[in-house]
């Protein structure tokens, strides 16, 4: 077996036998990593709590002949206790973990998601936003090269009077070609924020109508692109 070091972050986690763990790994170098944890969920264990979701660890795993390698060492770099310690944040930021999860692709390197993820972990440990999730929704469909327009209508091509979003339709729509949901000229305006490089302004905005319509489309949006119902989606805040 082959001996590797990579940063990570994790996932989740699942039982193996008595006292292993699969840890589920977003690399910077690697992609997606399966490993197993040996003895993790032992008292004495030398990994201690550096293996639980949100951990941005130094990683060292074998590359084992199947598709689990194995941790040898971690060391922590991020320990993200603000996150940890909130448990609304938690949620927000477990919401990132299961989007991730479900976008990265096995031993598949893509850095930028890795970085993409660190990112909104520390803006998320920094403090509290309304708009964190729903615009790492997102930025995510982007990374997949598959955001949604909201510069003009998707259908026709028409600049003023967008009031609808379909994602199927490929963003947002004008009165004309309006389906799916409607979309308010405030909500439309935050997309475009997070979408068009004004990121920090949107995150710093309070709860409003519009941040809840954002975060609803968002979520709609990504789950139509994964073909699937995201579970974290919705249970924080």
């Amino acid at each position: 077996m082959s001996l590797y070091r990579d940063q990570g972050i994790v996932l989740r986690t699942y039982k193996l036998g008595e006292a292993d763990r699969i840890v589920v790994f977003c690399t910077r170098g690697h992609g997606k990593v399966r490993a197993v944890a040996k003895g993790v969920r032992k008292t004495r264990s030398r990994f201690g709590g550096r293996l639980e979701p949100t951990s941005h660890v130094q990683v060292q795993l074998h590359r084992g002949r199947s598709e689990l390698d194995i941790v040898t060492q971690t060391e922590s770099v991020d320990q993200f206790r603000a996150v940890r310690e909130d448990l609304v944040r938690l949620g927000k930021a477990m919401a990132m973990l299961e989007a991730v999860d479900r976008v990265g692709v096995d031993r598949e390197s893509d850095g930028a998601l890795y970085r993409m993820l660190l990112g909104g972990l520390r803006t998320l440990d920094a403090g509290d936003s309304t708009l964190v999730v729903p615009a790492f929704y997102l930025k995510l469909l982007v990374h997949d090269g598959v955001g949604p327009e909201v510069g003009v209508c998707a259908s026709c091509g028409a600049a003023d009077g967008l009031a609808a979003f379909d994602y199927a339709s490929g963003g947002a729509l004008c009165r004309n070609c309006r389906r799916g949901s409607p979309l308010s000229p405030d909500a439309l305006e935050l997309m475009r924020m997070v979408l068009g490089g004004n990121l920090t302004a949107a995150l710093a905005l309070p709860p409003s109508p519009a941040t809840n319509e954002v975060e609803h489309l968002s979520t709609a949006a990504l789950e139509h692109h994964l073909e699937r119902r995201l579970r974290a989606a919705g249970a924080y805040g």
